[in-house]
């Protein structure tokens, strides 16, 4: 019996992020979590005995590595991390002053912030209707302090191009990992979900 995939999406989407990449692997059972910051969470468990492709984008990928719900057979990185932030011993990090700066706005301004990240991401669309503002401080919390190293993944996709998480920082997650690149951005899922599907069945088959 195949794996199932299990799919964590990033900051500020849902489940319904992957709706793209799902419908090219229509043929391959996979379970879509819900971080909740858009409304309820949600984390259907696998089936007992199944085992486990854990697909993680962007702090999807952060979020599987320091929280572990559950255990993986094989880990996905799709525009992930393991950790976001620059320190002295990870100087490939995103500097810690834009997390600061979101984190100060996010209290007074809580929509304009979520909506100029989906700006940088490329996302065009109107802000949801709900968003859930503690789970998304929380988010920025993390994507602050957490820190999921050593990282090791069995795949490691990332875009040239991204905005948020850039090669540099992929780099740095999975030191002499290989990673394969996409001249693409930050939602790889969604700008060539066919790309990132047949990468994925590297592993299922």
């Amino acid at each position: 019996m195949k794996p199932i995939l299990l799919l964590v999406h990033g900051w500020g989407f849902d489940a319904s992020f992957w709706s793209p990449l799902r419908d090219c692997l229509d043929d391959v059972e996979a379970i879509a979590w819900d971080l909740g910051y858009r409304g309820k969470s949600a984390f259907p468990p696998p089936p007992a005995g199944r085992r486990v492709i854990a697909v993680g984008h962007s702090f999807g990928l952060l979020w599987l590595l320091c929280r572990r719900p559950v255990d993986w057979h094989r880990l996905v990185s799709i525009n992930g991390f393991a950790r976001f932030t620059r320190r002295p011993d990870f100087p490939g990090g995103v500097a810690p002053r834009l997390l600061e700066r979101m984190v100060a706005r996010f209290a007074d301004a809580p929509a304009e912030v979520f909506a100029d990240f989906m700006g940088r991401c490329g996302v065009d669309a109107p802000p949801p209707p709900i968003l859930n503002g503690g789970a998304l401080r929380d988010g920025l919390e993390a994507l602050a302090h957490w820190d999921g190293r050593p990282a090791t993944v069995d795949l490691a996709v990332a875009g040239r191009a991204d905005p948020i998480a850039p090669p540099s920082l992929t780099e740095a997650s999975f030191a002499g990992a290989p990673i394969e690149w996409h001249p693409g951005g930050h939602l790889l899922p969604q700008q060539d979900p066919a790309w990132c599907a047949a990468w994925l069945r590297t592993l299922l088959d």
